[in-house]
C-alpha cells in the first residue's frame, strides 16, 4: 500500500477514487464512497442483528431461566423481570413438568417494587419442565405472563 491510501484511510485526504496494488502486481481501482457505504451498511447489519427480537417493545413481565439444561437433582434459578407499574401488587414463580409442581409467591409493591426478582428452585428432579411467571394487579387479576421450557437430564446413577 501506498501512503495516498493510508493517508485515505485515515481521513487526511479523500479523493473519490484510489488505485490499491493488488496480488501480482495488479492494479485494482476502488471507489473510496462504494466502500464507505459498504462499511455503513455491514455496520448496521451488525448492530441489527445484535438487537434482541422486538427492540423498542416494552413487555410487562420477562423470565429467565438458568440453566436451560442440567443433570437431577437440579438447582434452577429464574430471573423475573417486571415493568414499573403501580398496579403490580404479586407475581407466582412455577417450575412444572409432568410428575413435579413447585412455586413460589412474592408480594410486590406497585412501582417500588424492584425491577428484578430472583428466585431458586433446588433439587428439581429429571424432566422437561415448563417455568412460568405470572404477575398478578391488584384486582387479583393475571396482568402478564412469561414462560421458558427447561430440561433436567436423569444423572443415570441410581436409574
Amino acid at each position: 500500500c501506498s501512503r495516498r491510501v493510508i493517508a485515505a484511510w485515515c481521513g487526511t485526504h479523500e479523493p473519490d477514487v484510489r488505485e490499491l496494488a493488488g496480488e501480482h502486481g495488479r492494479r485494482v481501482v476502488a471507489t473510496v464512497t462504494a466502500m464507505k457505504v459498504r462499511f455503513t451498511l455491514l455496520g448496521l447489519l451488525l448492530f441489527s442483528s445484535a438487537l434482541p427480537l422486538g427492540a423498542g417493545t416494552r413487555e410487562p413481565l420477562a423470565v429467565r431461566v438458568s440453566p436451560a439444561v442440567s443433570f437431577a437433582p437440579a438447582n434452577l434459578i429464574v430471573r423475573a423481570t417486571i415493568e414499573a407499574d403501580a398496579g403490580n401488587r404479586s407475581m407466582e414463580i412455577i417450575a412444572e413438568s409432568s410428575e413435579f409442581y413447585r412455586s413460589s409467591e412474592i408480594q410486590l409493591d406497585g412501582d417500588n417494587a424492584p425491577r428484578t426478582n430472583t428466585f431458586e428452585f433446588r433439587s428439581l428432579p429429571s424432566g422437561t419442565y415448563e417455568v412460568k411467571a405470572i404477575l398478578y394487579g391488584a384486582d387479583g387479576q393475571p396482568r402478564a405472563q412469561a414462560r421458558q421450557q427447561v430440561n433436567v437430564i436423569a444423572n443415570g446413577a441410581g436409574h
